[in-house]
């Protein structure tokens, strides 16, 4: 991960070049690639029907939450996955943008093209999975919201960048809007995060996240128990309790993460999750390749399949990826689209394969 801290003055005069961990001065924050990790896992999860779909309709369709059906299956997989892992991934973007930006400082002379050009290379990858895999593609949206939202924010003191988050956050579930118009107030929250320093202890506190942790535990289970029973009943305020309890989740979700990395469990969770979030961007673009071949081999309509078949189908996916993932970051320092993206964005070659 990116240093925040600024280099030696001389080293503002050199042509730009690629960060790397020895020259940032600061090793990755393990806890933000658990989490990418976790959030990867749980997009999955969501995206494994909708993809599939693209094979019968060629359009994108998301299967909702609403009430719990006699034999239960209205509280499976959708309860805790949809619309509850996409906070986590769009919050760390706007983490690691801040992030990058912090280490860029002082290097380059114009940072913010650097960062510009790297939204921009971000849009092309998008489209590119958009038109030629599936519609529902999401970096095509993140490079959007980057462009328009995040990249002008850098402007901005922090503490209005922490006032429009609330702003924007809020605002969705009050006028029932879907989850993308979440998208930019869950960004610059991120950034905020990341310039008061709180990134910087993210990996060092337990009471932080605990309480916080609680406080959505608490809120969550009557926001999802509204969203079930609006849901059943088909009334309007349904979407906003859809974001509500989505929301609620998510925080718990993360909190309850950052607790376990202070356990005995941390080199499990390390071990499971932070291969797959370093390699994020390769992952989640393959994962489309790989449901598509899944679903083409398994036929039938995806309306059809189980819970347990999703689950069965993101293992599937997840278990190769995660062995890919791992043995490659033993001697490349990142993944092939993640270093192909870096390379786009300094247009300079980075080094791939790790110092021996």
């Amino acid at each position: 991960m990116p240093s925040a801290t600024h280099p030696p003055a001389p080293e503002a005069t050199r042509p730009e070049q690629p960060l790397t961990t020895a020259s940032s001065g600061r090793p990755r924050i393990v806890a933000l690639d658990v989490l990418r990790g976790f959030a990867l896992c749980g997009i999955l999860l969501a995206n494994v029907k909708p993809i599939a779909h693209m094979l019968d309709t060629g359009s994108v369709t998301r299967p909702v939450v609403t009430a719990a059906s006699e034999d239960g299956a209205g509280l499976g997989l959708g309860l805790f996955v949809d619309q509850r892992i996409f906070p986590i991934f769009s919050l760390l973007f706007g983490i690691g943008f801040s992030l990058l930006l912090n280490s860029v400082e002082g290097r380059v002379s114009r940072p913010r093209v650097l960062l510009l050009r790297r939204l921009l290379v971000l849009l092309a990858m998008g489209l590119a999975h958009m038109f030629l895999l599936w519609r529902g593609d999401i970096l095509t949206i993140y490079a959007v919201v980057g462009l328009v939202v995040l990249l002008p924010s850098t402007w901005l003191p922090r503490w209005a960048v922490a006032g429009l988050a609330g702003v924007l956050i809020a605002l969705p579930p009050i006028f029932g809007s879907n989850h993308v118009a979440l998208v930019p107030g869950l960004f610059l929250l991120g950034s905020a995060l990341t310039r008061y320093g709180v990134i910087d202890r993210i990996d060092r506190s337990v009471r932080v996240p605990a309480t916080l942790g609680l406080v959505f535990a608490a809120g969550a289970v009557p926001a999802a128990w509204m969203q079930i029973d609006s849901g059943a009943a088909g009334t309007d305020d349904f979407t906003s309790w859809f974001a509500i309890a989505g929301l609620l989740i998510a925080g718990a979700y993360v909190c309850a993460l950052l607790l376990l990395l202070r356990t005995p469990l941390r080199p499990v969770l390390q071990g499971v999750f932070a291969p797959l979030g370093r390699m994020a961007l390769t992952n989640y673009l393959s994962a489309t390749v790989l449901v598509l071949v899944t679903a083409r081999l398994i036929g039938g309509s995806p309306d059809g399949w189980s819970d347990a078949m999703v689950l069965l189908i993101a293992a599937a996916i997840l278990v190769p990826q995660w062995l890919v993932s791992t043995l490659w970051l033993r001697r490349y320092s990142q993944g092939p689209l993640e270093w192909l993206w870096r390379w786009a964005t300094w247009t300079h070659r980075p080094p791939l394969r790790r110092p021996t």
